[in-house]
């Protein structure tokens, strides 16, 4: 079980990374200082009597699902926003026939402003991707998040996984070239 010492060691070797990470997720300082802070609560609340080793893959995961929850809660605020922004206080012009969907127009760029199409065409090559991740050999899936989903180092990642660096190498490589080789035979060009 971590001690008090190794969790507070552990959250601050992470908070400078944990903060890159979801400031480029997020791309607001204040949301992505939020999203830690939370992540870092959550770990130390439910996770505090985890062994020390397992902490870095807690929060890898904790902080995942943190910025999916930030993300969740936006699109559903700007949803509302967007909708009660549209609608003018001041329709005095007598028109009993005003429709809201009518009026809603969706903010160029954004999620709600792309075609179906695309939409659904995004959400294929992710879900593709995702599969194809879960395919590889847990210790190259392991390397791989770690190395680039997470943006962990070689040492970093060699210490996390009790290997060597050059483990983490051929494991990284091998998890490379397997994605590549799987999604190019899928049509799917990175």
């Amino acid at each position: 079980m971590a001690t008090e010492k190794e969790l507070s060691n552990f959250l601050e070797s992470v908070e400078r990374r944990a903060f890159k990470h979801a400031l480029y997720t997020v791309r607001n300082e204040e949301s992505a200082l939020d999203i830690v802070q939370e992540a870092m609560i959550k770990i130390s609340e439910k996770y505090g009597d985890k062994p020390a080793n397992e902490l870095p893959m807690l929060f890898q995961r904790i902080l995942q699902n943190t910025i999916l929850d930030f993300f969740r809660r936006e699109k559903v605020r700007n949803t509302w926003v967007s909708l009660f922004s549209s609608i003018t206080p001041n329709n005095n012009d007598g028109d009993d026939n005003f429709d809201l969907l009518e009026s809603y127009a969706a903010e160029e760029g954004s999620e709600a402003a792309e075609s179906t199409a695309d939409k659904l065409e995004r959400e294929q090559v992710l879900n593709i991707i995702d599969d194809e991740i879960k395919k590889l050999p847990a210790r190259q899936r392991e390397a791989f998040l770690m190395r680039y989903w997470e943006d962990m180092d070689v040492a970093e990642t060699a210490e996390a996984m009790g290997c060597s660096e050059g483990s983490v190498k051929t494991h990284c490589s091998r998890a490379t070239h397997a994605l590549a080789a799987s999604l190019k035979a899928k049509g799917i060009q990175l």
